[in-house]
C-alpha cells in the first residue's frame, strides 16, 4: 500500500529525495496499512535536532477501541545524525522546505519519502501544465499513428 502526495509535485520543486522511518503506535500503523492516511497538507520541521512530521492525518483504527490514536498527532521520523544535520543546513540556508512525497512500506517497515522542495510560483504551476498537456498530446498524436501505419 503506497500513499501519495500528488499536490506536492504540483505546489514544489522537488530538489532532492530522503527516506526516513516513522515512529508510530499499533493502530496507526493498521490504519496505514489499510490505506486511509492523508499527507497532503502536512510538512517536515527540525527541532533540537530531531525532525517531525506535522498536520499528518491517520484515520482512527475502526476496532482500536480504547488503544486509538490521535489523528492529526506529531510524529518523529527517524534519519541518521548526518543527514539531520545535512538537512539543517539546506533548509536554512537555501531556504527550503520538507515534504513528505509518499508513505510506503519497505520490509514491513513504514516509511515516507521525504523532499527537499523549493516552492513555486503561479506562473511556474502554469508551465508545468502546459508541459504536462503537451506530452499528453504527443503521446496520444504517437499512438493514432502507429494504429494507421
Amino acid at each position: 500500500m503506497e500513499i501519495l502526495n500528488r499536490k506536492a509535485r504540483h505546489d514544489y520543486f522537488v530538489e532532492e529525495t530522503i527516506e526516513a522511518g516513522i515512529v508510530l503506535t499499533g493502530t496507526e500503523i493498521k490504519s496505514i496499512r489499510q490505506g486511509s492516511a492523508n499527507i497532503k497538507d502536512s510538512y517536515g520541521v527540525i527541532k533540537n535536532d530531531e525532525v517531525f512530521l506535522l498536520n499528518m492525518f491517520i484515520s482512527p483504527y475502526k476496532e482500536g477501541n480504547q488503544f486509538n490514536h490521535e489523528e492529526r498527532r506529531t510524529r518523529k521520523l527517524l534519519l541518521h545524525k548526518k543527514e539531520i544535520k545535512k538537512l539543517k543546513e539546506r533548509l536554512e540556508v537555501q531556504g527550503f522546505t520538507l515534504v513528505p512525497l509518499k508513505i510506503y512500506f519497505k520490509e514491513n517497515k513504514a516509511k515516507v519519502m521525504l523532499g527537499v522542495c523549493r516552492g513555486k510560483k503561479n506562473y511556474d504551476k502554469r508551465e508545468s501544465i502546459k508541459e504536462r498537456d503537451q506530452k499528453r498530446e504527443m503521446q496520444k498524436a504517437s499512438k493514432y499513428k502507429n494504429q494507421y501505419l
